[in-house]
């Protein structure tokens, strides 16, 4: 996958701090080579690595006027593939300390108010990869996906009520309600490869993924876009811990401009994203 990025902003005086997430995560199914970072003013930086998530962070200071950040990568993604139906929910006394803050309430993800909710509709349910399979078809039967219907306030609850929004908002949903059902879930950022050219131009894309059978498996509650050609960028409790750009400071932003191509090579073993009914994980294998 060929990852190109480009944000523009005007900075205010006295300058600003930014904090990216636009560099792809160092996982053990992700590997991220010839990467190229250009900024439009000499200012010092540096990318941060969380050891916990993988996740990367450029940090920044600004000076007042124009800034602009181009960034290029190659991502080679190796996703482990599982039948689902082989794939079963992890009790939570077996859970992994690192995964436990997955099955709490946060900011835009109110498990505790849709545990009603989420045992009227799926309690009943055979747990497992179907009944998370179940919770994302239950959210796009339900919610509209619309652009510029949310803002960064919306949360899982908001969506339940106004059953319209963007990527986000479909994510928020299905994490509260998995994490309603004390199923770990976490929020993902990547880019929408594969995304239906009516939607908007290429964009940032959250989804979601599912703590199952020891491992993190992806689901797309939106539907919009091509799970395997997700580039994984960050993951956390919500939106909140890993938004493409958090500001300090007074800004105008533009929107910024995503590509992500797609390149096959079969003799190499290499194919291009496409949909398919095994589930697909880029987490650590345990075998």
């Amino acid at each position: 996958m060929e990852l190109q990025v480009q944000l523009k902003y005007e900075v205010s005086a006295p300058g600003a701090d930014f904090i990216f997430n636009i560099h792809p995560a160092h996982t053990p199914c992700q590997k991220v080579f010839e990467e190229k970072l250009q900024l439009s003013q000499d200012v010092a930086w540096e990318v941060q690595t969380d050891p916990g998530t993988g996740n990367r962070h450029l940090r920044l200071q600004a000076l007042p006027g124009e800034l602009e950040i181009r960034y290029e990568a190659m991502v080679e993604l190796t996703h482990r593939r599982d039948r689902p139906a082989d794939l079963q929910e992890v009790p939570v006394h077996r859970l992994p300390l690192d995964v436990l803050q997955y099955i709490y309430p946060s900011r835009y993800c109110q498990s505790d108010r849709l545990i009603k909710l989420a045992t009227a509709e799926f309690g009943a349910m055979p747990s497992g990869h179907g009944r998370v399979q179940a919770i994302a078809q239950w959210i796009q039967q339900r919610v509209s996906f619309t652009s510029n219907t949310s803002t960064s306030t919306t949360s899982a609850v908001d969506t339940l009520i106004e059953r319209t929004g963007v990527c986000r908002d479909f994510t928020h949903l299905m994490v509260a309600l998995c994490r309603a059902l004390n199923i770990p879930a976490r929020f993902a950022t990547g880019t929408d490869y594969g995304a239906d050219p009516a939607l908007g131009p290429p964009d940032f894309h959250a989804y979601a993924e599912v703590y199952l059978g020891g491992r993190w498996y992806i689901f797309d509650p939106s539907g919009t876009a091509i799970p395997m050609g997700f580039v994984r960028l960050g993951t956390g409790r919500d939106a909140a811990d890993v938004a493409f750009a958090t500001i300090f400071g007074t800004v105008t932003s533009w929107a910024p401009m995503i590509r992500t191509t797609a390149r096959e090579d079969r003799a190499g073993g290499w194919v291009l994203p496409h949909h398919c009914d095994l589930a697909l994980s880029t987490d650590a294998s345990l075998g």
